[in-house]
């Protein structure tokens, strides 16, 4: 069986291609929740926003998103984009946020 931990090592290795930060460091990823098997597949549900809804960089990031999910054999994925609750910098990891000059 798959985990959620390993399923947000792969989140962790999707990069936002402007910052050069992962899209888990930068707070958008909402969920990730296992829902069970399903024709012998694990299945996840996985919830995430971007900065905005006009984000350039979206199609791009999906992409490599559902690349990276795909190295993980036997496993569908339901990925919902929302924008409620909006992404704030708030939710931008310590080590990101340092590495954006955002703290010291």
């Amino acid at each position: 069986m798959v985990t959620e931990k390993e399923v947000m090592d792969k989140l962790k290795k999707v990069m936002d291609p402007e910052l050069g930060i992962s899209i888990v460091d930068l707070g958008l990823i909402y969920k990730v929740e296992y829902k069970g098997k399903k024709d012998e597949k694990d299945q996840f549900y996985i919830e995430m926003t971007f900065t905005t809804p006009a984000c350039p960089m979206v199609n791009y990031m999906l992409d490599d998103l559902k690349n990276k999910l795909d190295e993980i054999k036997d496993v569908d994925f339901e990925i919902n984009v929302v924008f409620d609750p909006p992404w704030t910098p708030d939710r931008v990891s310590k080590e990101a946020r340092k590495k954006l000059g955002m703290e010291k």
